[in-house]
């Protein structure tokens, strides 16, 4: 393979691909990505108009995307989205399951009614679009690419948001479970586990009700962060989606049950 082939192998033209959590941070940098890379991206969020607006300005740039709600939560629905790609494009050849939640508190007075919620988004709504998009991948010559969104937390002790790391402990299993079940049927399946990275989620602890931002509680949190990391910096949702990228393509063809840990290097194994 020259270099030149190696650098194609990164396109994906001619594949359909759903993101889930397209209307904002990860999974929109993520549809865009990919739409760039000649997909045909679906756009799904539970925020419709977010989607139709990240489809929008995929179809501004020449690419080829449409937006769609949907709550990841409601395993009909995701079935339903997966039925009807099929029947609009003929297959889904990528499902990247990026959408999620955040729920804080700590351990000893964690709510069970918040553990429901963020179990049934970030745990049960991943492994809906894994069955989803396996059942198609399984039955296609060309098989597929799954991809899931896990995260640091995952790997460290994360304190105050236990519920959302052991949802995405279960996540990096249910990754390699799945892999290791349809990998002989040309269904590839991996995750992302991102440390910190500047979305509407971390956002939230120094953006104003009104959109605007609280310079002086961004730097309060930003500051920690970066010390925390090796490289000293911040992620932006562009660096997760380059790793998206990597796993949706040939270029991960021989990659599989494996997670990508773009972290900054919090975590290191």
């Amino acid at each position: 393979m020259d270099a030149s082939t190696l650098i194609d192998s990164f396109r994906v033209d001619g594949r359909v691909a759903v993101i889930t959590g397209a209307g904002s941070g990860i999974g929109r940098a993520s549809a865009l990505a990919l739409a760039g890379a000649g997909a045909t991206v679906v756009c799904a969020d539970i925020d419709r108009d977010s989607a139709v607006e990240t489809a929008a300005d995929i179809v501004g740039a020449g690419g080829r995307g449409e937006g769609v709600g949907l709550d990841v939560s409601v395993k009909r629905a995701v079935d339903d989205l997966a039925e009807r790609v099929v029947a609009d494009h003929g297959g889904i050849h990528i499902w990247a399951n990026i959408a999620g939640i955040m729920v804080e508190g700590p351990v000893l007075d964690a709510p069970e009614e918040d553990l429901d919620r963020i179990l049934a988004v970030n745990l049960k709504g991943v492994l809906f679009g894994c069955q989803a998009a396996g059942r198609v991948m399984v039955g296609q010559a060309d098989g597929g690419s799954i991809v899931n969104a896990s995260s640091a937390a995952a790997d460290v002790p994360s304190p105050n948001v236990v519920s959302y790391a052991m949802c995405k402990a279960g996540v990096v299993q249910l990754t390699k479970s799945l892999a290791y079940e349809i990998g002989r049927k040309g269904v590839r399946v991996n995750a992302v586990a991102p440390g910190f990275v500047l979305t509407g989620m971390t956002g939230r602890y120094f953006v104003r009700p009104d959109g605007t931002v609280d310079e002086e509680m961004q730097e309060a949190v930003l500051a920690p962060m970066r010390k925390a990391t090796p490289l000293r910096s911040i992620g932006e949702p562009e660096d997760i989606a380059a790793a998206v990228l990597y796993l949706a393509s040939d270029a991960s063809r021989f990659v599989t049950g494996q997670v990508v840990r773009p972290n900054g290097g919090v975590a290191m194994l």
